[in-house]
């Protein structure tokens, strides 16, 4: 399939049996302000533009919220029990935003669309989730071009940042999809 908008991303994920199964499970939590992201949307595109048959396996499926009210990381890992009670076979790893801007030593964020706007590739921050009328929702607060272009660039506040140069060096996407170009 040849993607190349953000509506034919969310067509592809609608039409994967898998990856709706996926993100039906992670619903089942009534996290606040919840969406399935990363990875999880970025192997998924890099998948289809490379013409592959088989699926990419994934490292994890990272699943975020923003709850400001709860900041124990505890609670991330009963979520993921939780998950784990539904689908075993899935690496789950659930983070609540409101928290994670600690890690990367920066303003607490608002939201998790502003916590995903921090990731450090443009490629890697996007999202989705779905509505109580069960449509999907695409974020990507970079936009879709270098998804779409299988190009790994930082964003705004990785810019020049070693964290980004360490995580391209260890990830080493182009080893899985030839065609992805790094910045």
């Amino acid at each position: 399939m040849k993607l190349s908008n953000e509506l034919e991303i969310v067509e592809a994920i609608f039409n994967d049996e898998w990856m709706m199964n996926v993100i039906r499970q992670a619903a089942t939590l009534e996290l606040p302000d919840w969406w399935i992201c990363a990875g999880f949307i970025r192997t998924k595109v890099w998948d289809e533009l490379h013409g592959f048959s088989e699926k990419t396996i994934l490292p994890d499926v990272d699943v975020i919220y923003f709850d400001s009210g709860n900041l124990d990381e505890h609670i991330e890992k009963l979520y993921e029990k939780e998950l784990i009670k539904l689908d075993s076979t899935i690496p789950w790893s659930v983070k609540n935003q409101a928290r994670m801007h600690t890690l990367n030593k920066v303003e607490p964020y608002i939201s998790s669309i502003d916590g995903m706007s921090k990731f450090p590739e443009t490629a890697t921050a996007i999202g989705i989730t779905f509505d109580d009328k069960g449509e999907l929702h695409l974020c990507a607060p970079h936009g879709v071009r270098d998804l779409l272009a299988m190009k790994i660039s930082p964003t705004p506040y990785f810019e020049g940042s070693q964290i980004y140069f360490d995580r391209v060096k260890q990830k080493n996407w182009s080893a899985t999809w030839p065609l992805v170009k790094v910045e």
